[in-house]
C-alpha cells in the first residue's frame, strides 16, 4: 500500500483530499463503533493498522493516526508484539460482545440475531416468527408464509421497507418469495353483494377457475357470477376460507358483517404502550389472535378492544369458572353495569349486551338460534386453541365484523395452529422476551428436578409395564410426594400451586400435605370457594388437576410444582409455568420427572418450548431424602403438617 500522505495527526481541511481523489481526508476519523465493526468484520480479537486500513480503504498512516486518537480516548488499547509492530483491541470487550448482529440465511429463510434491540425485535415481529432464544442473547427467527400473509401492511412496498431496514443485506431470491406470498394473500376476497349475498372474487379468471372452482364444491359455491366471481353459500363461508387457506391462498374478508347494536362504555384503567399497539393493530385488521405470556394483560387489552368496537359482544370461554372471572373483570374495569353483562352456560342462561358463554353451550343446536339471532359487534375467543375442536368450530359461523382470539401459546400437538389463524385471524403480539426485558412480566425460573424411584420394587414394576400404566407409574412415583413437601418447606412464604394429572396422586398429595385437591370431581361451589380463598391469600397452597391448566385466574401464584403431566402438550407446559408469570416478583417453577423413565425426555421437550420463549430452564437432582415408604426422612415438616384438616389449613 503506497503512503504519499505525510500525516502528523493534525486536522485537515475539507479541501484536502485522499490521494486517490475520491474521499476527503476528514473521512478518516474513527470512533469506537466503527472500530467494533471492523473487528467483527475481520473476525479476529485483535487487529493491526493494516487490517483497519484495508477494511476502511484507508492508507496505513491514516489508520495508525485514527487508532492513536482513539487510544487517547481510551476506547481501544494497543500492544506491541513480535509478529507485528502494534496490534489493537477494544478497551471494553463487553460492548463488542453484546453488540447487535443480524445474520440472514436466505436459503433456509432464517434470521439469527445476536443481542437484538427491542426495536429490532419489534421490526422482526412484523414479518417473522420467533423460533428460539438463548440466554446468551441469541435469537432465531423463521420466515413462514403465514407471517407474510398476516403482516400488518397495506402495501407491499411498506413491508419490503421494513424487511430491508432490519436485514443486513439484500437477497433478491428471498424478496421475490416474500412478494409472491404477499400477492397470494391478496388474490381472493369475500365481499357482500348489493343484494345481500356473499361473493368470492378472484384477482384473475385463472385463479377462479383453476383454484377456487377446483377446490370448492357445489355446496360451497352455488353459482358462477362472472369469470372472476362466484356466489358463496352463506353457511359455508368458514369452510371456503379454510379450504383456500390450505391451498395457499388466504382470503381477505371484506363482507359487510354485523357491527352489533351500539354499546357505550369506558375503561377504568390505563393500557400499557404495547397493549395500545395490540388494540390498534387489531382495529386495523378487524380480526386476530393476541399472543403473549400469562400476566401480559391480554384480557385487559381485549377490554380495550371491546371499548373501541363499541358494539354488543359475545365472549366464548372453555369453562364456567372463566365465565365468572370475565364477568367480574368487566364490571371492575369498565363502566358497564350488572344488567349489561350476562352469562350463558350450564349454571346460568342470560343473554345481555355483553354475553359470556362456554364453547360447549354456544355450539349446541338447541342454543344456536339465540346466538345466531343477535348481531354481535365483536366475538372474543378466550383460550383460542379450543377452536379447532368440532363443537368449538361451529361457533366461528356466528356473524360478526370483529373476531378476537386470546392465547398465551396457541400451540396444538395436532399441528392445527394455522387453522386457528384461518378461522379467527392472524397472530398479534409481542415476543415474551421483550416483555421480560421491559419488566412488564416477571420471568419465572424453571427447574427440572429428577426424582429417583422410591424403591427398587417401584422401578421394577415400571420396567415390566407398558403403555398408559407405565406412564402413570412414572407420573405417580411416591418419591414425588416427599420432594413436593421438601420444596414447599423451603419456600413457606410463597403462594404455591401443585399440579397433577391423576386423581389418585392428587388425593395422595392432599392427604400427605394436608392441602385441598381441586379437581373436576369437586362440586363447582366448593371449587370456587377454594379458588377465592387462594386469590384473597386466605389460603396459600392448592393442589390442582387439569382444571387449573386454563380458565382459572390465580393472579398471585409465586411457586408452581408440576408433580405430573409431562406427557401432556407443549401448551400445557407453558400454561402451568405461566400461572406464576406476573408483573412483580420472581416466581419459581419446579418440574418433577422420575429418573430413569420417559418423563426425563418429556420434561426436556416440554420445557424446550418455554426456553424458546426466553424462559430460563435449569436441571437438578431431587433434594429430599426418603425412607422406604416414600416419606420424607429428614424430619422436615411444612406448615400444613401441624395445621389441622385440609379444609381450613392454609398449607
Amino acid at each position: 500500500m503506497t503512503d504519499s500522505d505525510e500525516s502528523d495527526g493534525t486536522d485537515t481541511t475539507d479541501e484536502e483530499t485522499h490521494p486517490d481523489g475520491d474521499r476527503p481526508a476528514s473521512d478518516t476519523t474513527l470512533d469506537a463503533e466503527t472500530f467494533a465493526d471492523v473487528v467483527q468484520e475481520i473476525g479476529r480479537p485483535v487487529v493491526t493498522a493494516s487490517h483497519v486500513a484495508q477494511a476502511l480503504d484507508w492508507t496505513q498512516d491514516e489508520a495508525s493516526t485514527a487508532l492513536d486518537a482513539l487510544a487517547e480516548e481510551r476506547a481501544v488499547d494497543r500492544l506491541d508484539v513480535s509478529a507485528d509492530p502494534v496490534v489493537w483491541y477494544p478497551t471494553d470487550w463487553s460492548r463488542l460482545v453484546e453488540r447487535e448482529r443480524v445474520i440472514l440465511f436466505p436459503g433456509r429463510r432464517e434470521i439469527v440475531v445476536d443481542h437484538p434491540t427491542q426495536f429490532t425485535r419489534a421490526q422482526l415481529s412484523q414479518f417473522a416468527h420467533l423460533v428460539d432464544t438463548t440466554h446468551r442473547g441469541g435469537y432465531l427467527y423463521e420466515l413462514r408464509r403465514e407471517d407474510i400473509w398476516g403482516a400488518p401492511y397495506e402495501e407491499f412496498d411498506d413491508l419490503l421497507g421494513t424487511v430491508r431496514d432490519v436485514l443486513p443485506e439484500r437477497s433478491p431470491d428471498l424478496e421475490e418469495w416474500i412478494e409472491d406470498q404477499w400477492k397470494r394473500a391478496h388474490r381472493f376476497t369475500l365481499r357482500t353483494h348489493e343484494d345481500g349475498y356473499v361473493v368470492l372474487e378472484a384477482a384473475t379468471d385463472a385463479l377462479m377457475g383453476n383454484v377456487a372452482r377446483e377446490k370448492l364444491d357445489e355446496g360451497q359455491l352455488r353459482a358462477a357470477i362472472s369469470d372472476t366471481e362466484s356466489w358463496v353459500a352463506e353457511e359455508a363461508v368458514a369452510e371456503v376460507k379454510r379450504t383456500l387457506y390450505e391451498a395457499g391462498y388466504p382470503v381477505q374478508d371484506e363482507r359487510d358483517l354485523d357491527t352489533g347494536e351500539a354499546l357505550d362504555l369506558d375503561l377504568d384503567l390505563d393500557l400499557r404502550d404495547y397493549q395500545h399497539e395490540w388494540v390498534s393493530e387489531f382495529m386495523e385488521s378487524k380480526s386476530g389472535v393476541l399472543v403473549g405470556p400469562p400476566g401480559a394483560g391480554k384480557t385487559v387489552a381485549a377490554l380495550g378492544i371491546l371499548a373501541r368496537v363499541g358494539g354488543e359482544s359475545l365472549i366464548l370461554v372453555p369453562s364456567r369458572e372463566l365465565a365468572s372471572q370475565w364477568h367480574e373483570e368487566i364490571l371492575a374495569r369498565t363502566t358497564l353495569t350488572e344488567e349489561q353483562v350476562g352469562e350463558y352456560h350450564g349454571g346460568e342462561k342470560t343473554i345481555a349486551p355483553v354475553t359470556i358463554a362456554t364453547y360447549q353451550t354456544a355450539g349446541m343446536d338447541r342454543h344456536r338460534q339465540l346466538f345466531d339471532s343477535r348481531e354481535w359487534g365483536l366475538v372474543i375467543y378466550d383460550e383460542v386453541h379450543h377452536i379447532p375442536a368440532a363443537v368449538a368450530r361451529r361457533s366461528v359461523d356466528l356473524q360478526t365484523k370483529h373476531r378476537l382470539g386470546l392465547s398465551s401459546s396457541p400451540v396444538r400437538e395436532d399441528d392445527k395452529e394455522e387453522e386457528i389463524y384461518t378461522l379467527i385471524g392472524p397472530p398479534i403480539g409481542t415476543d415474551w422476551d421483550a416483555l421480560f426485558e421491559a419488566g412488564f412480566v416477571a420471568e419465572p425460573e424453571v427447574e427440572i428436578r429428577y426424582v429417583p424411584w422410591v424403591d427398587e420394587d417401584a422401578r421394577n414394576q415400571y420396567v415390566s409395564s407398558d403403555g398408559h400404566e407405565r406412564r402413570q407409574l412414572a407420573a405417580s412415583n411416591p418419591a414425588k410426594v416427599a420432594e413436593t413437601r421438601y420444596i414447599l418447606s423451603r419456600h413457606p412464604e410463597k403462594k404455591a400451586l401443585v399440579f397433577c394429572d391423576y386423581l389418585d396422586q392428587g388425593r395422595e398429595l392432599s392427604a400427605a400435605l394436608d392441602v385441598p385437591f381441586v379437581s373436576g370431581e369437586m362440586p363447582h361451589s366448593q371449587r370456587e370457594r377454594f379458588l377465592d380463598e387462594f386469590r384473597r391469600s386466605d389460603r396459600d397452597t392448592l393442589i390442582v388437576s387439569r382444571v387449573g391448566d386454563e380458565g382459572i385466574d390465580l393472579p398471585d401464584a409465586e411457586l408452581a410444582v408440576v408433580a405430573s403431566g409431562l406427557g401432556g402438550s407443549r401448551r400445557q407446559g407453558a400454561q402451568r409455568a405461566g400461572r406464576t408469570m406476573r408483573p412483580e416478583g420472581k416466581s419459581l417453577v419446579y418440574v418433577l420427572a422420575t429418573r430413569g423413565s420417559r418423563e426425563e425426555d418429556f420434561a426436556q421437550r416440554r420445557m424446550r418450548h418455554l426456553s424458546s420463549k426466553g424462559v430460563r430452564v435449569s436441571e437438578a437432582e431431587a433434594e429430599a431424602v426418603t425412607d422406604d415408604d416414600g416419606d420424607a426422612a429428614d424430619g422436615d415438616t411444612t406448615d400444613g403438617d401441624a395445621a389441622g384438616d385440609g379444609e381450613d389449613s392454609s398449607r
